[in-house]
């Protein structure tokens, strides 16, 4: 289903925000829609497309999109392929799929920030397996658990939401876990006790920090997510926060993101990147709108202003 939230012919730039059009949850869509809400008040043009909806073929003469196509795009999903292919047909596309899949992928995350001297918590990234046999490796684990100690953090690649995020303190339950998931890549992370059950998240466009606030775990898990029972309070970033912020944005080339920052001992610590960070907690906490953000970054930056 294409929405159109077109607010007049008189806007002389026209876009699509992509969303995935499989997923039948419901906080898949909000996204898509706050970010069309946003043009409608901005006096912009805007239609929510779903990713199963567009049709580009590629061909010796290069990608062409098959019918409308438009003079940008809002990528609000994780098909790495389809945003690729719009790039390869011309079109602008916000965030580019290669910081999206830096940002979807969390090994390739922490490799990128590495490189560049980004704070993270120590990380080990477990090899590649196949499902014909499995994680049958044992001492890797073991070997990693003599490295970063216990308890550790154990995460698959690709997640939203914290679900896909675990905390172990004994090593049989790490090899379970590594036999339960087959050939998903995973790694593993030393945990950052002192800030367990709360962290920051920033909302970044462009070079600003538009909107900050403050998670904490309300039932005892380890884990800040709002999704996961975490509560959410404003958060006013400091200098050092906001700096390590501008720090991933760069490293991953990124036009905007929520990024999770860790309260580590010695200052704050990136925990995670997320190209496509849900803006409805952050407008209920803190009162501001990053889609508004977004589509006047995006707006001036088609625009050359």
């Amino acid at each position: 289903m294409v929405a159109n939230c077109s607010s007049g012919d008189n806007i002389p730039k026209k876009g699509w925000v992509i969303y995935n059009g499989f997923l039948s949850w419901g906080k898949n869509r909000e996204p898509a829609d706050q970010l069309c809400e946003a043009a409608i008040r901005l006096g912009e043009d805007l239609t929510a497309v779903a990713n199963c909806d567009v049709r580009i073929v590629l061909d010796e003469n290069g990608a062409s999109v098959v019918g409308d196509r438009p003079d940008y795009v809002i990528f609000w999903d994780k098909d790495i392929r389809l945003a690729r292919s719009l790039e390869a047909a011309g079109i602008p596309v916000f965030n580019s799929s290669e910081a999206i899949e830096a940002c979807d992928d969390k090994s390739l995350t922490g490799i990128i920030l590495a490189e560049k001297g980004i704070r993270t918590p120590k990380t080990i990234v477990a090899p590649k397996t196949y499902a014909s046999c499995g994680f049958c490796r044992k001492e890797f684990i073991r070997d990693a658990i003599e490295i970063l100690g216990l308890p550790v953090v154990v995460k698959e690649n690709r997640g939203s939401f914290g679900f896909q995020v675990h905390l172990f303190d004994n090593v049989e339950d790490i090899e379970a876990f590594a036999d339960r998931i087959g050939d998903t890549p995973f790694l593993l992370q030393e945990f950052i006790e002192c800030s367990q059950g709360r962290d920051i998240r920033i909302n970044m466009v462009g070079r600003t920090a538009v909107a900050s606030m403050y998670r904490h775990s309300a039932n005892g898990d380890f884990r800040a997510n709002v999704t996961n029972g975490g509560l959410m309070e404003y958060h006013q970033p400091n200098n050092r926060e906001v700096d390590i912020a501008l720090k991933c944005m760069d490293a991953l080339g990124l036009d905007f993101a929520g990024i999770d920052i860790l309260f580590g001992e010695d200052g704050p610590v990136v925990c995670e990147v997320n190209s496509n960070a849900h803006m409805k907690n952050i407008l209920m906490c803190t009162g501001i709108n990053v889609a508004d953000h977004i589509i006047r970054y995006v707006v001036s930056v088609i625009n050359n202003e």
